[in-house]
């Protein structure tokens, strides 16, 4: 199980308060890694969830829906634990509206933050990387709808095909580097998004149909996709996008 080891590891995760990125967070401590959090809020729960496993957690407060200031939170960010050895790009919003009606600021706002930072955030932390010299792991937030076009979410629909295809290239440029740069695409799974969803009877009822696995999925299935591509195991995984969906994506 050493492949999986992280221990002595920093991470730096974005969007950790809720939800799939606190179960990616919680996942890498209880694997090692001592968390960095980028956050609009100090994110408690999830502090106390991995102090809870003996690992440490600093919080340092963020909008991402600017690249101002990118560069600052990456220095204090190396400078909590002393390096940066992964990012998790998880930070996102989405705004549902009919194509035909989409307006520009909606647009703006979901690719700032679900492409346009993650991109320059990576972009700062491979440089830091490249700058220690020992390479280092890059996981970004995909979606289903990485694969999908969806309904009436034209913006994170771009934003998140877009992730995919960013995710291969600056894998394609930073191998070189020893920095691997993969994706995880999330499906249905049960956070305070979906929650309308899952109060839909039928609209529940023809998602749980669609799904193999038979049920939604949890932050907690997250974490060890996550902890995978962070690690030794994961060293020869490079540009790819891995769909943890229980199955949505091959029925």
């Amino acid at each position: 199980m050493s492949l999986f080891d992280l221990t002595g590891k920093v991470a730096l995760v974005t969007g950790c308060n809720t939800g799939l990125g606190q179960g990616m967070a919680v996942g890498l401590a209880e694997a090692g890694c001592d968390i960095v959090g980028l956050n609009l809020v100090e994110p408690l729960e999830t502090k106390a969830k991995i102090e809870a496993v003996g690992r440490k957690f600093v919080n340092l407060e963020a909008n991402l829906m600017k690249q101002d200031g990118l560069e600052d939170l990456v220095e204090k960010a190396a400078n909590v634990f002393g390096k940066i050895d992964i990012l998790v790009n998880n930070a996102g919003i989405i705004r549902r509206e009919d194509a035909i009606n989409f307006s520009e600021q909606d647009w703006d706002d979901v690719i700032n933050i679900n492409l346009k930072t993650v991109f320059f955030l990576s972009q700062l932390v491979a440089k830091k990387f490249i700058a220690q010299g020992n390479g280092g792991k890059i996981i970004n937030v995909a979606s289903m709808l990485s694969f999908q076009g969806g309904i009436r979410v034209p913006s994170y629909t771009a934003s998140k095909s877009a992730v995919m295809g960013i995710t291969r290239a600056m894998a394609n440029e930073w191998a070189k580097y020893n920095i691997n740069v993969n994706a995880i695409a999330p499906g249905y799974m049960a956070t305070d998004n979906t929650a309308a969803l899952r109060a839909d009877e039928s609209r529940n009822k023809e998602i749980l149909e669609r799904i193999p696995a038979g049920r939604w999925g949890t932050p907690n299935d997250l974490a060890g996709p996550c902890v995978f591509l962070a690690s030794t195991a994961g060293d020869y995984v490079n540009g790819y996008t891995i769909a943890v969906d229980g199955g949505w994506l091959a029925r």
